[in-house]
């Protein structure tokens, strides 16, 4: 199926779930089952896991739309065929965010002016861009959100640590699981601080420590949620449960008192896919994007000199 025909068919898709009561979910159809074990005796998720999803992040009709940025100078997208993938999907549901129950995210106004005023400005200054524009990072738990691509994840397993290789932006993270604490509150990072352990078979993430300069999302199929910004008090926790030998039950929750009025979560599906591969992510190297939007607003600024 050629990039446009899957497009349509998604569309497709997405129009059946608004006319017909939704499916049970994935994790309700999931069956008895016994979890298997790393030699040191974890809950085994080691494998590549996918996550490509036709599902809307929020449930239709409930939250406005975002403001698009319009790129100025020559337009950079992908190519139709990135889209493209042979990969296995899980049947969509009604909207990623399960919690509030209308499945809106609670963000207080500001934080909405503020990403509105940033995707209008964006041929202003970099500093309106998202972080996965600038290659700097999709961030946390925004990097686990599916995109239009490159949706893989490669779990890997050593005694003490659990490792997740993303395949956008070749980010890593390594998991500490031996109960450390989490580092004091003056460092700040892009992505928080992650602490694990184990809740029976369910990995729980626990990050804290981030710093203001994020997004909680980065990719423009999370809608109006997409460069709603992070503050120092973002807290989340993100759950894997195993729930059969090809799916992993995602489900994050996302606390930050000074951008919504109470936290939320999302739960989606990562399902196995053994023979997918990953391919190295040059993303500063093909990143002429962010050099050509501005440039396209200095020749802008030119015209309006001029008249």
């Amino acid at each position: 199926m050629s990039g446009r025909g899957r497009l349509l068919w998604m569309a497709g898709v997405l129009a059946t779930i608004a006319a017909f009561p939704p499916a049970p979910g994935f994790a309700q159809a999931a069956k008895a089952w016994t979890v298997p074990r790393t030699p040191d005796g974890q809950p085994d998720l080691r494998g590549m896991w996918v996550n490509f999803d036709s599902t809307p992040f929020e449930t239709a009709g409930t939250a406005p739309n975002a403001p698009v940025a319009v790129p100025q100078g020559t337009g950079i997208n992908p190519p139709s065929h990135w889209a493209d993938h042979d990969s296995p999907m899980k049947a969509p549901r009604p909207a990623m965010v399960v919690d509030p129950p209308d499945g809106k995210v609670p963000v207080l106004k500001w934080a909405e002016d503020k990403r509105a005023y940033d995707l209008e400005h964006v041929a202003d200054n970099w500093v309106h861009q998202t972080p996965w524009e600038r290659c700097i990072t999709r961030g946390i738990p925004a990097g686990m959100f599916p995109a239009g691509y490159n949706n893989a994840y490669q779990f890997i397993q050593t005694p003490g640590y659990v490792v997740i290789v993303y395949e956008m932006i070749h980010a890593t993270r390594v998991i500490p699981l031996d109960g450390r604490p989490h580092v004091g509150s003056n460092i700040r990072t892009w992505d928080g601080d992650a602490r694990g352990h184990w809740g029976g078979n369910t990995l729980v993430v626990d990050t804290t420590n981030y710093n203001d300069k994020g997004s909680i999302a980065t990719s423009a199929a999370t809608g109006r949620i997409r460069g709603i910004p992070q503050s120092e008090a973002l807290h989340v926790v993100e759950r894997f449960t195993p729930l059969d030998g090809n799916t992993i039950e995602y489900r994050v929750t996302v606390d930050d008192k000074n951008v919504y009025t109470k936290p939320w979560t999302v739960e989606m599906p990562l399902t196995r896919d053994s023979k997918y591969q990953m391919f190295e992510y040059a993303c500063q190297e093909g990143n002429y994007a962010t050099p050509n939007i501005l440039a396209g607003g200095r020749a802008d600024d030119k015209k309006e000199q001029k008249q």
